[in-house]
């Protein structure tokens, strides 16, 4: 299940989809290419094919964050989807996007899958993209969500009570740190959290870097840029805030009980491989799963693929149980 040395072994649904996007969009630049507002829109473009049919809520909502002084956070936006049967608590799924590209509206299917299969009010923060807001502008947007997000969405009907994490992607690191900064810095506490095929480090020499270089999806030079966007020139690989791979053992130990999940053809791959390892190497018993054949950003694709679905629905029964225990 964690070998990677099938590089491209694409499950026929996966490549089925992927042949079917290419035939219908034709090609199309590389909106990290681009300039960001123009990679932006491309992106958000791109992302509208995955969010239709969205499954019923109970109440959708746009509620607003107060900006945070001590913290520098901005007034951000938070979208609340709460489905029909729900308990105490929340779910924070913070939107990938390389720091840089989509929104909460480019995760809302997924995000509607999700909250179905926890059972719990899901929260999406739109937090400020890099470049113009380099770290760790995203990153104390998504501190102030965890400290402030249960009590504002209280008007949508979301009730007091255990607080997850999720995120995907640049949002899994943003999640990720988010915790990791509460540990020293403050009262955000949270009783779980599941981390969805992560960027941990900006380590461009792993093995799954090396292996899905240029795809297919996601490549390594795209990840490069996205990097440049949110780091600039900077030098923080020992800050664990942008490298949660950096951060000590006594860090790791003391996080919550994370679910790690991964796409078996993905060049950030190797990052979820590592966290688990350290985790692991603590005497943790971690909760990881990689998920043969399918992509980066597989979880999009909940109207085609039956590993997005099945995994969302893991993921859902991890959730429940971080609640009970929280």
């Amino acid at each position: 299940m964690n070998d990677i040395g099938n590089k491209t072994r694409l499950s026929p649904q996966m490549a089925a989809l992927l042949a079917r996007v290419a035939t219908e969009v034709g090609l199309q630049p590389d909106p990290t290419t681009l300039p960001p507002a123009e990679g932006r829109a491309l992106s958000e473009a791109g992302n509208r094919r995955w969010n239709v049919d969205l499954p019923q809520m109970a109440h959708v909502d746009d509620l607003w964050l107060a900006p945070d002084e001590a913290l520098g956070s901005v007034g951000i936006r938070l979208k609340v989807l709460v489905p029909p049967a729900h308990d105490r608590g929340a779910l924070i799924f913070v939107h990938g996007g390389g720091f840089a590209f989509c929104s909460p509206e480019s995760h809302e299917r997924c995000a509607r899958v999700l909250a179905a299969e926890c059972g719990m009010p899901v929260l999406l923060p739109d937090y400020r993209l890099a470049p113009e807001n380099p770290y760790p502008a995203g990153l104390v947007d998504v501190v102030a969500t965890v400290r402030q997000a249960l009590t504002v969405s209280a008007e949508a009907g979301v009730r007091q009570g255990p607080l997850i994490l999720a995120g995907d992607s640049a949002g899994a690191n943003l999640a990720l740190a988010a915790m990791l900064h509460e540990q020293d810095h403050g009262d955000g506490q949270v009783a779980g959290a599941l981390l969805f095929y992560g960027t941990y480090a900006g380590d461009f020499r792993t093995e799954s870097y090396r292996d899905y270089a240029d795809g297919p999806g996601l490549t390594t030079g795209k990840m490069q840029r996205y990097w440049r966007w949110y780091i600039g020139d900077r030098d923080v690989s020992a800050d664990p805030l942008a490298c949660p791979l950096a951060a000590g053992d006594a860090a790791l130990a003391a996080l919550p009980p994370l679910h790690l999940m991964a796409a078996g053809v993905d060049p950030l791959l190797s990052d979820t491989l590592e966290l688990h390892r350290r985790l692991v190497s603590l005497g943790r018993n971690e909760e990881m799963t990689v998920v043969p054949g399918v992509t980066h950003g597989f979880l999009q694709n909940t109207l085609d693929l039956d590993a997005a679905r099945e995994a969302l629905a893991a993921a859902g029964k991890a959730a429940r149980r971080m609640a009970v225990s929280g």
